[in-house]
């Protein structure tokens, strides 16, 4: 049996009031972390409690899913902001997100940029120093998820921080090891079956096929299914399943509740 060990995590508590997005509770009892949106992208107090209460109930780790002020895109348009003012959201959304964590019997154990942002500091060197910044204000010991490559992840390695990087279950590739972007066609993956395959070839160090059928190795310490895509609870059951037949271990990358 295989000795490789990787984290599954999900975007949750992305329902705001009356609107529901996606199956929380039924997502904690498959993934072992959870990105739990911060109320500036998706979420309120009300839903991001209750997304952190059942985290902790099912030993799952919890995670900050940081993003623009962006309620009304779901934070997946860019925000060309000044580094200051992006740090300083970056850090309210963390502390906001821990202390409804705590009050749940949980904490904060990383932080993921959400959407537009986390696609933007792949690149944006001010960007991913502002939010490299935020977190270390937060805690200089976090951990961080984030693209392999990234400049996010280069500067959070340089800062101190604890770096994890992340492949994406229902996403498709560019050659150059980015995501396609989602307005292009073919960029979600939707069959449970295939997106279970590939993440068992990821898990093992093994290529996938880009978008263009380029051979593709993507180092991960994480898989990510997207809480809000159709079919997510099947997805993520399904990886699950498949990555358990071939001896892979599934373990949170942060660590367990206390």
């Amino acid at each position: 049996m295989s000795t490789v060990r990787i984290d599954l995590n999900a975007d949750l508590a992305e329902g705001f009031g009356r609107w529901e997005l996606g199956d929380d509770d039924a997502l904690l009892t498959v993934v072992t972390s959870a990105n739990v949106a911060c109320g500036f992208h998706a979420g309120d107090p009300t839903v991001i409690r209750r997304a952190c209460g059942r985290a902790a109930a099912e030993g799952v780790a919890v995670g900050a899913q940081v993003g623009y002020r962006d309620l009304a895109g779901f934070g997946r348009r860019f925000v060309d902001m000044e580094p200051r003012e992006l740090a300083d959201d970056v850090l309210y959304q963390i502390g906001a997100l821990d202390a409804l964590a705590r009050a749940s019997g949980t904490r904060v154990r990383y932080v993921k940029p959400h959407g537009a942002l986390y696609n933007a500091i792949v690149h944006h060197e001010a960007q991913a120093a502002a939010v490299v910044a935020a977190v270390r204000d937060w805690d200089p010991g976090c951990a961080v998820l984030g693209l392999p490559g990234s400049r996010w992840l280069a500067l959070a390695e340089a800062a101190g921080l604890r770096v994890f990087r992340e492949a994406f279950a229902d996403r498709a590739y560019t050659p150059e090891g980015t995501l396609v972007p989602r307005r292009e066609p073919g960029a979600v993956l939707h069959d449970a079956e295939a997106i279970a395959e590939r993440c068992v070839r990821i898990a093992l160090g093994e290529p996938v096929a880009a978008v263009d059928g380029t051979p593709l190795r993507i180092g991960a310490d994480s898989l990510c299914v997207h809480g809000d895509s159709p079919g997510a609870v099947a997805v993520a059951r399904a990886v699950r399943e498949r990555l358990a037949g071939a001896g892979v271990t599934l373990r949170a990358f942060a660590g367990g509740e206390d």
